[in-house]
């Protein structure tokens, strides 16, 4: 690739349209449009996503430079930076940034009525880093990627600095601090090393949340990309003074796609689309996305994931038993053994121990976060264990749950219909009661549903305690059994299963289990579930913790978001939207039941 020759020039200059989208929290963030030339219908979107401290207009020349006149182009300013609302360099957490990428994509399919798979991102840096946990976390089927320069790991030439940093940001709280690259790091462009000295959207300082948020989502991206399907161009700078290449390769060979394509650039600077001699990348990145959209989108199907693929294989290693002399049998008895000590003090770990750490009974008592045990020290262990990240996740995601049960009761209440609600394995139901209780909209009926005798009995004392006695009842019932699902009567309209599938690995029960709910939910009515694509605990629940199943060991299969997507698509569900938890583990989802 010849990598010295002048910048990509197009025939005529486009003029951008200035416009701005609303965030989920409030904010307005301000964006680019270039719609397409010629006045017709645009082939597909392009969007561009700058690196950290800089603002969509220093993308800008890539729109002309890249030359495809029939494609619109879109930039935006990320939240806290440029002429985007928002504290300058600063977010609630990382992952608010990577919902903004979500809302900022439907934002413009909806706006413009450009469908998601004709949506492809150039991304460059941190920005790269942005989009690429979106596509991990979220599993859009957009057409293709372009990361530039992604910060998997930013360099920080001081000693410890980023255990330092978590450290200061836990005694502290959250602080700045300043970027130290000068501008002549970034490029040998010197229009650019100017224009970025005196451009006055340029902002230093970033929170320490963010960048520690960074490396933590670099961190899941680059480990589990093998959870990546959408067709992917890497370009790494070769002389890059700001980001360590070694996370970059790594996502690479890690990356699931079927059609992916690494170039290293000799003597390129982090700013890897700003370079003196970019024409030949340029060319690089025009050929690869003129090669996606003239193929078709494909995905490889995941429907029998339980049979083969890296989830499968990571599942059954976990099974797989370890010799009791070897330092890691050692390890994991003793870890065992602790548990066993801790609950004898802490009322959460006997719990958990008596009905299994994945039981109705264990969540709810998660749900309720409070510390209990004997003494200050039971109380104290209890305490450090509901605050487990596993648990902190668990209880994001009934947060999130009761959002989107709200949404859902709201939408079926605006387009008339009765608001009849199931939840095919409730465990005690708190999560459904309380998003019940928290909602405007009153449903005509509800209907709670599991398996477990415990559970049925303490959610009925539940409805009794909240006086929801009058709209909702308590039955058992088998979430897995198809026609039994097909015949609830009345039939809902709005079906929720959270916390279920990811205990079981095979898919095809879970397949019966929605195609029962599809049956029984009729077109337009809606479905609420939830996923676990990640965790970053599963060898210890694996090793050390109990199933609700006769005592065996909790080993999960995780399902990559995409394939639990699939699952719901399959059983004729049309996906609307997802929230997911700060650390990358749970995701909620809303769908809609398509005709048939």
């Amino acid at each position: 690739m010849n990598m010295h020759s002048n910048h990509a020039t197009a025939t005529t200059a486009r003029h951008a349209e200035e416009r701005a989208f609303r965030t989920h929290d409030d904010f307005d963030l301000f964006y680019r449009c270039w719609p397409a030339t010629g006045g017709g219908r645009p082939k597909g979107a392009i969007v561009l996503f700058h690196r950290g401290h800089e603002h969509g207009g220093r993308m800008a020349h890539l729109v002309d430079e890249l030359n495809l006149p029939d494609y619109a182009f879109y930039a935006w300013d990320a939240r806290g930076l440029g002429r985007s609302e928002g504290p300058r360099g600063d977010a609630p957490d990382f992952a608010s940034v990577v919902r903004d990428v979500d809302t900022f994509i439907s934002h413009i399919a909806d706006r413009d009525g450009i469908a998601m798979p004709d949506i492809a991102i150039v991304a460059q840096s941190v920005g790269a880093v942005v989009t690429s946990a979106w596509v991990h976390d979220y599993a859009p089927d957009i057409r293709a990627q372009v990361l530039a320069s992604p910060a998997f790991a930013v360099k920080l030439y001081v000693p410890f600095a980023r255990q330092g940093l978590a450290l200061m940001h836990k005694l502290r709280g959250n602080f700045f601090v300043n970027s130290y690259v000068k501008a002549h790091y970034l490029t040998h462009d010197a229009e650019r090393i100017a224009s970025f000295n005196d451009d006055p959207l340029i902002t230093r300082p970033i929170s320490v949340r963010m960048l520690l948020g960074l490396y933590e989502a670099a961190s899941r991206v680059v480990t589990d990309a093998r959870a990546v399907h959408v067709p992917t161009q890497l370009l790494i700078s070769g002389a890059d003074w700001v980001v360590q290449p070694e996370p970059q390769h790594a996502f690479f060979v890690n990356l699931g796609s079927a059609k992916k394509e690494r170039h290293v650039l000799p003597g390129f600077y982090h700013d890897t689309l700003g370079e003196k001699d970019r024409a030949g990348a340029v060319a690089e990145i025009r050929r690869f996305l003129n090669e996606c959209f003239a193929e078709p989108v494909s995905a490889p199907s995941l429907l029998n994931a339980h049979e083969v693929g890296h989830t499968r294989d990571e599942a059954e290693a976990l099974a797989t038993p370890l010799s009791a002399l070897s330092p890691r049998g050692i390890y994991w008895a003793l870890t065992r053994f602790s548990m066993k000590l801790g609950g004898l003090f802490s009322e959460g770990i006997a719990t958990g121990h008596r009905t299994g750490f994945d039981s109705g009974s264990t969540l709810d008592y998660v749900y309720r976060n409070e510390a209990r045990g004997r003494g200050p020290i039971g109380r104290m262990m209890d305490r450090n264990y509901i605050d487990a990240i596993g648990w902190r996740g668990i209880r994001r995601r009934k947060v999130h749950a009761e959002e989107l049960i709200a949404k859902a009761m709201g939408q079926i209440k605006q387009a008339g219909e009765p608001v009849r609600v199931v939840d095919i394995a409730s465990g005690h139901g708190r999560y459904v009661l309380e998003a019940l209780a928290g909602s405007s909209v009153q449903p005509d009926s509800v209907l709670l549903r599991d398996y477990s005798d415990i559970n049925v009995d303490a959610g009925r004392k539940l409805i009794e305690e909240k006086g929801l006695g009058h709209v909702a009842r308590f039955e058992k019932g088998d979430a897995f059994d198809g026609d039994d699902l097909a015949s609830l009567d009345p039939r809902p309209t709005l079906g929720i299963v959270s916390g279920l599938y990811e205990l079981f690995p095979d898919n095809t029960a879970v397949r019966g289990s929605l195609a029962g709910l599809a049956r029984a939910i009729p077109e337009g009515g809606y479905l609420v579930y939830t996923g676990q694509p990640w965790h970053p605990q599963l060898e210890l629940i694996a090793r050390a913790l109990t199933s609700h199943r006769a005592g065996q060991a909790w080993v999960m299969r995780r399902r990559t978001q995409a394939e639990m997507d699939q699952l719901v698509a399959d059983a004729g569900f049309v996906k609307l939207e997802q929230r997911i938890d700060p650390w990358g583990i749970f995701t909620v989802s809303l769908a809609r039941r398509a005709g048939d």
